[in-house]
């Protein structure tokens, strides 16, 4: 049997590794993917050879997750629950399709994750892997074994010889990429316990932002963000600058208790600096560009865009559709932006676009050549004929 394992070089898929290779008598292939974790791909492919592993596939990812994933649900301005940008959620269906795709290529039976059997990633990983190969088998070992939590795994890891950097003292979980990272578990799990700032990775303290406040301006084309500061970039470099601006000034950590898919609510902090940084902006950007009733209607698909990222339904026909409703409304979000970072705040300080539908004319409040201020009365009286009728009828007697 022939099994590829998603995996990271952390604790669960360490042990996963050598779990599966006795469980199933399994040759097991890691496949690591690069989506933007810097220095914790550091030594993975040894790793995962040294811990039984025939090899390991280590790709590098980043330049896709940005174009295809990041950017496309940018526009949209997906947010889960009013607070989280998705980061995690994100990566999933890329990191699965390349699953697949490994598995494919090397005639696996199967696929594994090291997703628990609470969280949202098991359904992610395998929502996206049927959406591909409905055919294909899948372990799930956190479904299958034994061991009741992460403790249980750091003292398999000791008892052979596995190398983690998980610790008692230490047991929280981390997953970070291009886009942000997330802290869930161990002394995060009471709500009321504050996040330690000493581990934190992409923001500072706010005790420790500049001091002095910072312009950045972003140029979108259709929604897309090519410029930092004049600067084009490639979509992976531009997360990596607004990730470096945004951590300067401590912009984009939440602290959140949010509702997962499975039913159970869940704990986490996330830093999101660049991502943060490109919401406001981009949002920025709509205010001048999109017309009212486009911009609304595209507000109104945000609750169920958002659901569709965060539940695994990325490959869905449902959120194609909709994504190609977001891209139809994007056709002129083209201009740039002017932001301001200050102590963990990102505020829009000005946009501009050859798009625009700001017309000062209009807007004015020193010029009535455009605008009749007597035309608001019949228009007052229209939208107020239904509830003159209503206050006259015997309804408002009850």
């Amino acid at each position: 049997m022939k099994v590829v394992v998603a995996y990271s070089g952390g604790l669960d898929t360490s042990v996963i590794v050598k779990w599966v290779k006795e469980k199933y008598n399994a040759e097991v292939i890691g496949f690591c993917a690069d989506v933007g974790q810097e220095e914790e791909l550091n030594g993975v492919e040894e790793k995962a050879i040294r811990t039984g592993a025939s090899k390991c596939y280590v790709e590098d990812l980043t330049e896709e997750f940005a174009r295809d994933f990041i950017f496309p649900m940018m526009q949209a301005n997906a947010i889960y629950e009013g607070n989280y940008l998705l980061g995690t959620s994100i990566a999933r269906p890329l990191i699965g399709k390349r699953l697949i795709e490994i598995a494919r290529a090397e005639g696996a039976d199967a696929i594994c994750h090291g997703a628990t059997g609470k969280g949202n990633d098991q359904v992610r990983f395998e929502l996206t892997a049927y959406a591909m190969e409905p055919n294909i088998k899948i372990i799930a070992p956190w479904r299958e074994w034994d061991f009741a939590g992460r403790m249980d795994l750091i003292a398999y890891a000791k008892k052979n010889g596995i190398p983690v950097t998980s610790t008692a003292e230490k047991p929280y979980s981390m997953d970070r990429n291009l886009l942000h990272i997330s802290f869930e578990g161990g002394i995060l799990e009471d709500p009321w316990n504050e996040f330690p700032e000493e581990i934190a990775v992409m923001t500072r303290p706010l005790s420790q932002a500049a001091d002095e406040p910072e312009d950045v301006i972003i140029s979108f084309e259709k929604g897309i963000p090519k410029k930092v500061n004049g600067e084009e970039l490639s979509p992976a470099s531009l997360m990596r600058k607004l990730n470096a601006l945004g951590k300067n000034h401590a912009v984009g950590r939440v602290d959140i208790v949010e509702n997962r898919f499975v039913g159970m609510k869940s704990r986490g902090v996330y830093e999101t600096p660049g991502g943060t940084i490109l919401n406001i902006a981009h949002r920025g950007l709509e205010e001048i560009t999109m017309d009212r009733e486009v911009m609304h209607l595209r507000d109104s698909f945000i609750p169920r865009y958002a659901d569709m990222i965060y539940n695994g339904f990325w490959y869905a026909p449902e959120r194609e559709m909709l994504q190609a409703a977001i891209t139809e409304s994007q056709r002129f979000v083209t201009g740039d932006v002017r932001v301001k970072l200050f102590k963990g705040a990102c505020h829009v300080t000005g946009r501009r676009s050859e798009y625009s539908l700001y017309d000062d004319h209009i807007a004015s409040f020193e010029d009535n050549r455009a605008y009749n201020h007597k035309d608001a009365e019949g228009f007052i009286r229209l939208n107020a004929l239904r509830l003159r009728v209503l206050a006259n009828s015997k309804q408002r007697r009850y």
